[in-house]
């Protein structure tokens, strides 16, 4: 261990006593200071020398509290980390210092007859929506990698997912009732923010605050069942699942069109997928499952596969192959793919997607993810591959991409602002102020801020 990791962890030791929580192995910091950055070959490269000095794994609010009030004292940076399922480096930390690991805050203290979550940031999506559905409820939305993400890793870092095209991204519709922060002050505070206050928090990777408690709001669970169904053209499968997503009859929690050849890459269930046509993946209420086999048919399309869906157990899992799990298998068949975070136009979006393939072909495969924005429009967002030759290319695709006006959340920069999701009321950066103001709070993520004289830079 380095100098200050063995004063660290004398310090930390000492604040939360030898519970076997303050964590020094340099092999285990290391795997707790990463995430899935790597999806981006940027941030592999800018990223994969850094790591924290120790990890902290607290069990309580006042743990976290005596965390962040040591490490204000020693003016020590402090990263909070989820599960580590991300995908942008939010977890990672750049100066080093604490790792504060919230796995072991993992209670789901009540489901109230309402239907909203009350929880800590530990407990993992698919524990709770496995909970939420023996009493009626599901999540309205959730990431593919929903078996391990955790509820604060999602509000802090993510987005949307499955559920998403019928209720909108985690951000919209009052999806997140409330939540307590716990700021990095002398004498740090716990602050509750509830109704619009809680965009001061959400996606702001950790920088302003440490998730402690959670209001969820939920939807009564459904009957589902899975569905793929192939066309022999991608105008053909994005024209019927655009139908299908747009159309209110039709009760879905996951619309997602792949071009060909990208279902050939999902190798453990390519029985189950059409691999040389474009695919589409539907969670649909089981009762429609054959009033969408007849539509699909109806217009040149067919049903390779259509079940009951049995829970997150299920097998197949069709979600496992969707958002950016779509990613993870493109690269295990060739590292050489990457991938981008766009939003087309409803109106244009086919001459945007002729353009986008006209200038690079088969370096741009078209993955549409349908979700409702904010303003209750249904949109084809998108989580294309793109080939990945030189990080001169990549940023010439992402601004010929905003030249055309698809939106890019860029996926390949370390920084709230870059990455496309910073409100540009800057309550993120107020509250940065309010609550971190020396910036010790995951330092370097939130790049617009300029911290207090003597700060960590």
């Amino acid at each position: 261990m380095t100098e200050r990791a063995t004063l660290l962890a004398e310090k930390l030791t000492a604040v939360l006593g030898d519970s076997g929580r303050v964590l020094t192995s340099p092999a285990t910091v290391a795997r707790l200071s990463r995430d899935f950055y790597w999806y981006s070959p940027v941030l592999k490269r800018e990223l994969e020398t850094k790591v924290g000095d120790v990890v902290v794994q607290p069990v309580s609010v006042e743990e976290v509290r005596a965390t962040l009030q040591l490490c204000y004292q020693l003016q020590v940076p402090v990263t909070v980390r989820g599960a580590g399922t991300g995908n942008y480096g939010q977890a990672i930390p750049l100066a080093g210092g604490v790792v504060l690991d919230l796995a072991l805050m993992d209670r789901i203290e009540a489901i109230t007859p309402e239907g909203v979550a009350v929880c800590q940031p530990g407990v993992r999506l698919g524990a709770l929506e496995n909970e939420a559905r023996t009493q009626g409820w599901e999540l309205r939305c959730y990431p593919s990698t929903v078996a391990k993400a955790s509820v604060g890793g999602f509000l802090g870092g993510g987005s949307g997912g499955i559920g998403s095209v019928a209720h909108g991204g985690l951000r919209d519709f009052n999806t997140v009732r409330a939540l307590e922060v716990v700021t990095m002050e002398p004498e740090p505070r716990v602050v509750r923010h509830e109704g619009e206050a809680v965009h001061e928090i959400l996606h702001a990777w950790g920088s302003n605050g440490i998730i402690t408690r959670i209001w969820l709001a939920l939807v009564p669970a459904v009957e589902w069942a899975q569905c793929v169904v192939a066309f022999p053209s991608f105008a053909a499968a994005f024209d019927f699942s655009e139908s299908i997503a747009t159309d209110e009859h039709w009760q879905k929690r996951l619309v997602t069109t792949f071009e060909a050849p990208i279902a050939s890459y999902f190798q453990p269930i390519r029985t189950y997928v059409a691999a040389n046509e474009s695919n589409i993946f539907f969670l649909i209420a089981h009762a429609q499952l054959d009033a969408l086999r007849s539509a699909a048919e109806a217009v040149g399309g067919h049903v390779v596969y259509g079940a009951a869906y049995a829970g997150l157990r299920a097998t197949p899992l069709l979600s496992d192959y969707t958002w950016n799990h779509t990613t993870l298998w493109a690269i295990k068949h060739d590292a050489s793919w990457t991938y981008l975070q766009c939003g087309f136009d409803p109106a244009t979006v086919r001459e945007q997607f002729a353009r986008l393939k006209a200038r690079y072909g088969e370096d741009f495969l078209l993955h549409i993810e349908f979700m409702k924005s904010g303003s209750g429009v249904v949109i084809p967002g998108a989580i294309p591959l793109v080939r990945f030759t030189t990080e001169e290319r990549l940023n010439e695709m992402i601004d010929f991409c905003r030249s055309i006006g698809v939106s890019v959340a860029n996926p390949h920069v370390n920084n709230v602002e870059g990455g496309g999701r910073y409100r540009q009321d800057h309550v993120q950066f107020l509250a940065k102020r309010r609550y971190d103001p020396r910036n010790l709070l995951n330092p370097g993520k939130m790049i617009s801020y300029q911290p207090e004289e003597g700060s960590v830079a």
